[in-house]
């Protein structure tokens, strides 16, 4: 690493926000009894961010996790925490703690000790430790439940412990590893906006990994997400979902009808067999003219379901499901292909449906490994038996 990139606070990857990075990793690799579980991700967490790890088990989240954290050694790569290298730093002398999904409490120790234990062996003074621990307990809401044992606390509760005990250290970022993963989904539900108003407040980093998509989109400021080790995509919680860059991404993120479609200019997509009107224009490298093949993402709930017409995607109520909030309608488009539909309007199975949607409710996205072949669709045909059909 050169001099410069040493120098305390030095920013090595570029912001365009002009913000302020207090951790910085590029090129990182890490791998294990030769399995390769981080391939050269590169990534910038802005000061006071909450910033989500989100992907599947094995997706090498919660080691990118563990390298920050200092209990893991990375093969390569920079890690660098406020300009200067955190790789060098052991873990118990960086400014960084750790929630994790099972939180570590001692049962032997009341609700006071256990926030308290970090101080106790720093041997902070009793009325510092008094001071800090009441403090703590308020930031989290368990006022009055100092003198309680662990075994006496939902886990809500005692993911709220865990916090306290974390914080209390003051740290310049806290790394939270799935911590709402062992608790039932309403109390999950509350705790999500519990941690993001907890987060404003405190005024720390929060590092956030999980594998569940509404966690990261009900709390994050930014998401990354990962795949094999490798990052598929960063960007806002509205940005991933509304401009997923891939057909992994778009998938993973929510409900999406992905289909394969090609484009011949802009603003324009051919699919199902009928061409439509978008807002995206060719990319860059895509000849204007030729069919330049696209995926296209159209989400369930942007889809309107109305009668049979010449213009529109008609097809057969094959299944409705009643969802609370709406019902899953699925539908075999006369092509071949499933839609999925979210509507608050019932049809009923069998019926003879036609589907439209907006121009600016498709996405276009280049093609990728990720990508839909036409026999999971069920498309009758192929790409030149289609051409030539139009």
């Amino acid at each position: 690493m050169s001099e410069k990139e040493n120098k305390k606070g030095a920013q090595i990857l570029e912001d365009k926000t002009g913000a302020e990075h207090i951790i910085e990793i590029k090129d990182l690799c890490k791998s294990f009894d030769g399995l390769q579980v981080l391939k050269n991700i590169t990534f910038y967490i802005r000061n006071n961010e909450f910033i989500t790890l989100l992907g599947p088990s094995g997706c090498g989240k919660s080691t990118t996790l563990r390298i920050i954290a200092g209990f893991e050694t990375a093969d390569s790569g920079i890690v660098n925490f406020e300009g200067a290298d955190l790789q060098t730093v052991p873990a118990h002398k960086r400014h960084i703690n750790t929630v994790f999904q099972r939180y570590a409490l001692f049962p032997h120790l009341n609700v006071f000790d256990n926030v308290a234990f970090g101080l106790h062996i720093k041997k902070v003074p009793k009325d510092e430790v008094k001071e800090r621990v009441t403090k703590a307990l308020k930031t989290v809401g368990l006022e009055g439940y100092d003198k309680r044992y662990i075994d006496q606390l939902s886990g809500g509760q005692m993911q709220r412990v865990a916090i306290a005990r974390a914080i209390i250290n003051r740290p310049r970022v806290l790394l939270l590893d799935e911590p709402l993963g062992a608790l039932d989904l309403k109390m999950r539900k509350e705790m999500q906006i519990e941690l993001k108003q907890m987060q404003r407040e405190l005024g720390i980093t929060f590092v956030y990994v999980t594998h569940d998509q509404e966690e990261a989109l009900t709390m994050s400021d930014t998401i990354i997400v990962m795949k094999d080790g490798i990052i598929q995509q960063i960007g806002t919680p509205i940005d991933i979902y509304n401009e997923p860059k891939n057909a992994y991404v778009a998938d993973f993120i929510g409900e999406s009808n992905i289909i394969p479609g090609k484009m011949r200019k802009d603003l324009e997509v051919t699919f199902a067999g009928k061409t439509f009107e978008c807002v995206d224009p060719l990319f860059p490298e895509f000849k204007k003219g030729e069919d330049n093949d696209v995926d296209v993402v159209v989400r369930p709930e942007d889809i309107y379901v109305k009668t049979e017409d010449k213009d529109r995607i008609n097809g057969t109520v094959e299944s409705i499901v009643f969802k609370g909030v709406h019902y899953e309608i699925m539908v075999k488009s006369d092509n071949g292909i499933d839609w999925m539909i979210h509507d608050v309007d019932p049809v009923t199975v069998g019926q003879r449906v036609g589907l439209t949607f907006d121009p600016d409710d498709i996405h276009i996205m280049r093609r990728s490994q990720f990508s839909p072949d036409l026999d999971s669709f069920g498309v009758k045909g192929s790409d030149k038996e289609e051409n030539e059909d139009e």
